[in-house]
């Protein structure tokens, strides 16, 4: 090994190592690897301009600004009051509806704030019902995530993994090319969270009620600074009931809707395309300069940079390389439907203690280099990075969702692996089955 790929291996142990650990924010960890890579010469100051001027970048950014646009506007909380009410008069039929609402829109829009939003609705209505809250949090938790693989824009891995595959010299995805995958596994979840979750939380829906109250209360004191901190940035624009301004909701919704079908049509990629659609929300004063900055999230934004920088590294310094061989050369013999079947259980293990960053860099390159040892198209490997990597179900700080209804419906940790781990299981076992039908090798 080359001093270069001695000095990466090592940064890309402590950065990794640091997100376990759980004790600093997870994007100051990706950016404090970057800036030893960049100092020590790893890498140039062009290819960190590069990272930070990803399209993955510039297309999360103006979607931030856009989804907070609308929720400016009250679009929302008008939506959510319409289920509400839909729930009062249907009794608990209606939460299994908000549940399902929540994980649509997350195929659109990022699933943070719809679940900041939905979370307390679902939790009152429950107890209004009569019911305990803890049956529907988890569920809606992962109906967000379920349905962030319903679209390329769903979550920000699938945008980061299009990113790097490009970089590679694959063609970038559609917006709706992985919706099929998506579906039949958004389906399969779907089911198995209606007809089984609540069986499985049995015993934890016997617990007393004192122990909701002070999860509570623990919540509205809760900052991770680490992975689940990093990742769930300020709830605070989204805590307090918005009144709904009718035009400002019409524009803004109308300007995502032409975002979506612009780069639905391939009129330009999707980054130019939400790019052009948030600049457009600023002219039209929708939404004003100072406010478009708020809806940013930086903290997510710079863990992603931070995490292409070092995606960077492990390629320019051959260390990616290197790696894929020793893994495909324990692959001898193996057909690439196999080889897809470990890839996509290896990157649904690795989603439950890193973050979904991390994986997308730490497995995208291998995904291209498995489908070329193989000489078979990529986009099979590619898919199962993508849909694996936001499949974090089994521990309440895989993903940033997990965590705020972790805290808020008084769960403990082997509550998520109860329920999550039947989940990924059988999430992966149709979504290999699904790439393999939509993606032929």
């Amino acid at each position: 090994m080359t001093f270069d790929q001695i000095l990466t291996l090592l940064v890309l142990a402590a950065v990794v190592a640091a997100l376990i650990w759980d004790k600093v924010r997870s994007d100051v960890v990706a950016l404090s690897g970057a800036a030893f890579l960049l100092m020590t010469g790893v890498i140039r100051p062009v290819e960190v301009q590069a990272a930070f001027a990803s399209p993955a970048i510039v297309a999360l950014a103006s979607l931030f600004v856009i989804a907070y646009a609308m929720e400016l506007s009250g679009l929302l909380d008008a939506a959510v009051q319409k289920i509400v009410a839909l729930c009062k008069r249907i009794g608990t039929a209606g939460i299994w509806v908000l549940i399902g609402v929540a994980g649509l829109a997350s195929s659109v829009l990022n699933n943070t704030p719809i679940v900041v939003l939905s979370a307390p609705v679902v939790r009152d209505v429950a107890k209004s019902l009569g019911r305990s809250p803890k049956e529907y949090l988890i569920p809606l938790s992962y109906a967000a995530v379920l349905g962030g693989t319903l679209t390329l824009i769903g979550t920000s891995t699938n945008l980061l993994v299009n990113d790097m595959a490009s970089v590679s010299g694959q063609p970038r995805f559609g917006i709706f090319e992985i919706t099929m995958v998506g579906f039949w596994v958004a389906l399969a979840g779907a089911l198995y969270l209606f007809f089984f979750s609540s069986r499985l939380l049995k015993s934890t829906l016997d617990r007393e009620e004192a122990t909701v109250g002070e999860a509570v209360r623990a919540s509205e004191e809760f900052h991770a600074p680490g992975l689940a901190g990093g990742l769930i940035g300020h709830a605070e624009p989204f805590a307090d009931h918005v009144e709904l301004k009718p035009w400002h909701a019409i524009i803004s919704s109308g300007i995502f809707l032409t975002v979506i079908a612009a780069a639905a049509l391939n009129v330009a990629p999707i980054a130019a395309c939400a790019f052009a659609g948030a600049v457009l929300l600023i002219l039209l004063r929708v939404i004003t300069a100072d406010e478009a900055y708020a809806g940013l999230r930086p903290e997510v934004l710079m863990l992603i940079a931070g995490m292409i920088v070092l995606g960077i590294a492990l390629d320019a310094t051959g260390l990616a390389g290197s790696a894929t061989n020793l893994v495909i050369g324990s692959m001898d013999n193996m057909s690439p439907f196999l080889a897809l079947v470990i890839l996509y259980g290896a990157t649904t293990f690795a989603t439950a203690i890193l973050s979904n960053a991390t994986v997308a860099v730490l497995f995208t390159p291998v995904a291209v280099s498995m489908a070329e040892a193989f000489a078979v198209s990529p986009r099979p490997f590619l898919v199962a990075v993508m849909i694996a990597g936001s499949a974090a179900f089994a521990t309440p700080f895989g993903y940033q969702t997990n965590t705020i209804v972790y805290q808020m419906g008084g769960y403990n940790y082997m509550d998520f692996v109860k329920v999550g781990v039947p989940l990924n299981l059988l999430t992966w076992a149709v979504g290999v089955f699904a790439i393999r039908t939509y993606f032929p090798f």
